[in-house]
């Protein structure tokens, strides 16, 4: 598979000619990147050793002392700069992500723009990093607030959004006046990669010599060095509940800050006041959507008694009109899983189905479209089942939908609550009262909370993350900036005396 877009994108001189097995993507001294589409080794990259990184360590501190005083509003005019980079590129840089991840060609443009979008927050946002006045309730004092950038922020990325989540993270972070470091996903080398050329070529032509970003590659082991790290003062890490876990208590055992964006196990509620086309258009999209490997997929449809049998008919349609083939190709709405493993998981989630009482209203299994043998293709699953099997509990990187009744609003916000996980929830329904109360303290106990659109997908503007063991953190729009940055409280005396807070005295 020969891609030109590797030399327009810069990170041609990574391509290798050696050949490599899919299966053996991990090397003692090097990382290959395998598209899931065929197979294909696109190329091989060193793993940073332990040397390396610490350089790239005192590098990043050595920038950081230059990067903080330049003006907000100048670091934001190279954001911008970026952000017309990325709008020169973003065919290339798209179809990147689409040969290594495997999402559609559409999915693949709309992640780039998502960069674009986020640029030009963090542009506008570098002139509005607005502190506080604070009244003293001594005489002839006055108190201030003020935000100050941290240092080195750490950003762990998963795959399935390998180039807009590192950008939600580093644009709104550079802005605040940090340097950031990058450990990519291994299956997602070269999106970082080109990423890091695109800002580097910005950075040489406003003759700024020194980092603001660096990419590091490796498996578990780097990430263990950012975790526990002291230089990296907030660490953002996307991925499982497992790995977020590991990641916070090791940051935790240095009390430093963590960003965390982990699972998802998103529902939707579907009303019978429901425009049930408008529900089926959402559900369909956000359950087969990137192969099911969003953070924000639909994961379990809870419906109405009242139109169950009429709506899964109506879905059960829907899925058989699928076609599942090669991403680049627009004609088709299904792409592969990213790996073999996830196909492991796949059919061991299937296996559990049945064994826990569940039945298949669409059958799964693996696919091998023609010419595309090597590539890592399922089918799509609809499965009715109990919401208290301990399948549904856990998220699976996969196109597999759960279905299952309700028979009050009360019960459907608690099965919609009843996962560990809570990132994103939608109800279907044209009853203000049932949209109120879903969107109320007693409603979803999610961090994004949907009425009449899917679960699947996020605005840029608004403050992005969930609660539970999806980790808490907030990445991207509203006031998520002020993670990034320290809060100083600073108080200013400016008359003859000293009188204590609280009417103390303390006379000497």
């Amino acid at each position: 598979m020969k891609h030109s877009f590797f030399q327009n994108l810069g990170i041609d001189n990574h391509l290798s000619k050696t050949a490599s097995s899919p299966d053996d993507r991990r090397k003692t001294d090097y990382l290959s990147s395998v598209s899931p589409i065929d197979g294909d080794v696109l190329a091989h990259l060193p793993v940073t050793s332990r040397p390396e990184y610490d350089h790239t360590i005192t590098k990043l501190n050595s920038s950081f002392a230059q990067w903080r005083v330049f003006p907000s509003p100048k670091r934001g005019e190279i954001i911008r700069q970026y952000g017309l980079k990325l709008r020169k590129h973003k065919i290339d840089l798209g179809r990147l992500v689409s040969v290594e991840m495997g999402k559609s060609l559409q999915e693949g443009q709309g992640e780039v723009q998502e960069m674009i979008d986020i640029c030009d927050f963090a542009v506008g946002l570098s002139r509005q990093l607005y502190g506080k006045t604070i009244a003293s309730e001594r005489p002839q004092h006055h108190m201030l607030e003020r935000w100050h950038p941290l240092g080195i922020v750490g950003i762990i990325s998963a795959f399935n959004f390998p180039v807009a989540v590192w950008s939600w993270n580093a644009m709104i972070a550079l802005v605040c006046g940090n340097v950031c470091l990058w450990k990519p996903s291994e299956k997602t080398l070269l999106c970082a990669l080109a990423c890091q050329q695109l800002l580097q070529e910005v950075l040489d032509e406003n003759n700024i010599n020194y980092p603001i970003s660096a990419v590091i590659t490796g498996g578990k082991e780097a990430g263990q060095w950012l975790a526990a790290d002291p230089n990296i003062r907030l660490l953002s890490a996307t991925g499982s509940a497992t790995m977020g876990r590991n990641v916070a208590s090791r940051v935790g055992e240095r009390l430093g800050k963590v960003l965390l964006e982990l699972s998802g196990n998103n529902a939707m509620i579907i009303t019978p006041s429901a425009n049930q086309e408008l529900a089926l258009t959402a559900a369909v999209f956000g359950a087969v959507g990137t192969a099911g490997q969003r953070c924000t997929s639909t994961r379990r449809l809870i419906i109405h008694r009242s139109i169950y049998k009429d709506f899964t008919e109506k879905l059960k349609n829907a899925y058989a009109q699928l076609r599942i083939g090669n991403p680049l190709d627009k004609s088709m709405h299904i792409g592969p899983l990213i790996d073999r493993e996830a196909v492991s998981s796949y059919h061991k989630t299937l296996d559990a189905i049945l064994q826990q009482g569940g039945q298949f209203l669409v059958e799964g299994g693996t696919i091998n479209p023609p010419g595309l043998e090597k590539g890592f293709y399922v089918k799509p699953v609809i499965a009715e089942i109990s919401p208290e099997a301990e399948v549904v509990q856990n998220e699976t990187f996969a196109p597999i939908l759960y279905v299952m009744k309700y028979d009050t609003i009360e019960e459907a916000i608690r099965y919609q609550n009843s996962v560990n996980q809570g990132l994103s929830s939608a109800i279907m329904t044209t009853d203000v009262q049932e949209s109120e109360r879903f969107i109320s303290v007693e409603g979803s106990d999610c961090g994004i909370a949907n009425v009449n659109i899917g679960t699947s997908g996020a605005e840029i503007g608004g403050a992005f993350g969930g609660e539970k063991e999806t980790g808490g953190g907030r990445e991207s729009g509203s006031d998520a900036w002020k993670t990034y940055m320290r809060r100083q409280t600073i108080t200013i005396n400016f008359g003859d005396s000293v009188p204590l807070a609280q009417g103390i005295k303390f006379d000497i």
